[in-house]
């Protein structure tokens, strides 16, 4: 006999953890359906004969198993992750200097590599690698962090290893990824005199490397960033025809059809023009098909997520999850707000995803991997007590 009351307690206990954000997952997953459906038509017509539905079906299938990794994640005791991220962080930098040599050739920067058949980004799993280790040392070695020495050796020198690793193919996403550090640094109670000597540095090395490789070939990535921020700050009519400038234009437009309640859910016409208008431009697509009221609310929806992390830190402050939930979760919305800065023309041209939205393959795996884990954080802070949060450092004391 069906009892309503089991069924739903083991619903219950399945989506353990903070309920907001599973919400916020499932709308984003609701929204991604929809929004990939209507801008893949062009791929569609050109890979597929035409057949949306195979495309949405392969979507579909990468969006599963990016909620079937969160949902394993939230299932993991975040102390575990301690030592997890650790022993990534330090798989992490041999897999980025691999990439960085013979990686495969994507948009004209060697950012994947193949493994069993598996191509993928290895500064997605950096960058959860490097956010996972930085919560550990800031909570493991708070109290020697006033030693600019051991803040050198065990902060700043990892985060140049990886950031630096990852910048010379894929500039936005080491900028992002090193302001996250910022943030976490400056909630891990590190002195702003450090912080801001750590910023000086990395802005004069990373000047001195792009004007080095810039002087040396015309054709390469960093001249690659030199011309996307010229032609941003650019608006000649010789420039017009530039391939990003061409971007940032039907995004405009597909921005401005959509006004206020947008054309409906599948009637864009912009799909068919914008370049990638399923994956970078998929926001623009959002915009045209449900209007500035649609729009706002899949912002919404990202800084809800921010705002349910910064509750996680203030009720663990100084502690390994705290400072976890918060990295991973500004990671996320920096990424979703460039996303969406570049549709409507307030960054440069850059090739990042709308977390959770955009048609993608196993980027959806590391982002489900990043917001299972801030799950996981929310779902054991609450059967701890303030006056035992300290005890999770244990957990790594037997490594160090």
């Amino acid at each position: 006999m069906f009892d309503k009351e089991k069924v739903l307690d083991r619903t219950k206990g399945l989506f353990q953890g903070d309920k907001v954000i599973w919400v916020v997952v499932a709308f984003l997953t609701l929204i991604s359906l929809l929004a990939v459906y209507s801008a893949s038509e062009s791929v569609a017509n050109r890979s597929y004969g035409g057949n949306n539905a195979f495309v949405l079906m392969r979507h579909a299938l990468m969006l599963l198993l990016g909620l079937a990794v969160m949902f394993g994640a939230s299932r993991v005791n975040y102390k575990r992750y301690s030592r997890i991220l650790l022993l990534l962080f330090w798989i992490s930098i041999p897999l980025l200097i691999y990439t960085l040599f013979f990686g495969k050739n994507l948009n004209h920067a060697q950012r994947v590599i193949g493994i069993a058949g598996v191509t993928f980004q290895t500064s997605d799993l950096a960058k959860i690698a490097l956010i996972g280790f930085l919560a550990r040392v800031l909570t493991l070695r708070r109290d020697e962090l006033d030693n600019y020495k051991e803040l050198a050796i065990r902060v700043m020198l990892p985060i140049l290893a990886i950031v630096g690793l990852i910048f010379p193919e894929n500039f936005s996403t080491a900028a992002m990824l090193f302001a996250t550090c910022i943030v976490m640094m400056f909630l891990g109670k590190v002195k702003m005199k450090y912080i801001f000597a750590f910023i000086g540095v990395i802005i004069v090395a990373g000047s001195f490397f792009v004007l080095i490789s810039f002087a040396f070939s015309k054709d390469n990535r960093s001249a690659t960033w030199v011309n996307r921020i010229e032609r941003f700050f650019s608006s000649s009519e010789e420039e017009a025809d530039d391939t990003a400038n061409f971007q940032v234009m039907q995004s405009k437009i597909a921005i401005a059809g959509g006004g206020l309640g947008g054309k409906s859910p599948g009637k864009s016409t912009q799909r068919n023009v914008l370049p990638h208008p399923y994956s970078d431009f998929i926001y623009a697509i959002i915009l045209e098909e449900y209007g500035l009221l649609g729009g706002i609310l899949v912002l919404a929806f990202y800084l809800i997520l921010l705002h349910r992390a910064t509750r996680i830190m203030l009720r663990a402050p100084n502690s390994f999850g705290g400072l976890l939930a918060m990295g991973l979760a500004f990671s996320l919305v920096m990424q979703a707000m460039v996303n969406m800065g570049v549709a409507v023309g307030l960054f440069p041209v850059t090739g990042q995803p709308l977390p959770f939205v955009s048609m993608g393959g196993t980027s959806l795996l590391f982002t489900g991997l990043s917001i299972g884990i801030i799950i996981s954080v929310t779902k054991e802070l609450d059967k701890v007590d303030n006056d035992e949060r300290d005890s999770e450092i244990e957990v790594a004391e037997a490594d160090s």
